[in-house]
Formats: C-alpha cells, structure tokens, sequence
C-alpha cells in the first residue's frame, strides 16, 4: 500500500491545503500585498511602511497585525520601535508569482519573461 510513502505537502490530499487557502485569504488584500513588495529587501517600521504603501500607520499596522497571525512576518524591537521582516522567503515567492500570473492576464509578453529585465524573486 501507500503506508511508507511520506505525504508531500503539495500532494491534493494534503492537510496544508486548508491552511494554504487561510494563508491565499490573507493576502486578498491589496495593502498586505504591498506591504509584502515593501518587505521584500529588508526590515521596515510601521511608519516607514505607510509611507511606503501610501496609508496611515494605523491602517498598516492592522494589516502587519494580521500578516503576524499568519506567520508571514515577524517583528524586532529597538527601543520603543517596532520593525518588521518577512518570516521566510515564501511570501515574497508567492506574490512575486501572483504579479507574473497577473502580468501574464494583462500582456502576451509579460516583462519578467523579457531578456533585459532580471527575474526579482526575494
């Protein structure tokens, strides 16, 4: 039977897929996807973010909130500032790649795909 095989985790009968779908719901969200593009090289305070993203420090650190429930940032305190990080390179991954798909619905010759432009995966 299938007893010694190990379940992968990208196999359909995964038990991440439902946590995988919680995780596609929290980046529905045009700010937290941003926020992620913003994280990308590197650690950012909440007010560094906002003006990055174009909200409020508040608005952001509701979402960094959230995007911290999910596990998809992580902080470092310094004193009385707070600054985020992405907790791995995955989220960086998955929206890098949800903007290619994007690209590939708008355009028959997306610029990821073109020679000159480099491939900006983490």
């Amino acid at each position: 039977m299938d007893a010694d095989k190990p379940l992968c985790g990208r196999d359909p009968q995964s038990t991440y897929v439902e946590l995988a779908v919680e995780i596609f719901s929290m980046l529905a969200d045009a700010t937290r996807v941003r926020i992620v593009l913003a994280l990308r090289d590197g650690e950012l305070s909440v007010n560094s973010l906002a003006e990055e993203v174009d909200k409020s420090s508040a608005a952001v650190s509701q979402h960094l909130a959230k995007l911290r429930l999910a596990r998809i940032v992580s902080t470092r305190q310094e004193g009385t500032r707070v600054f985020y990080r992405l907790a791995n390179e995955h989220a960086s991954r998955l929206v890098s790649d949800a903007i290619f798909q994007a690209e590939h619905a708008l355009t028959s010759s997306p610029a990821h795909h073109q020679a000159q432009t480099p491939l900006a995966v983490g």
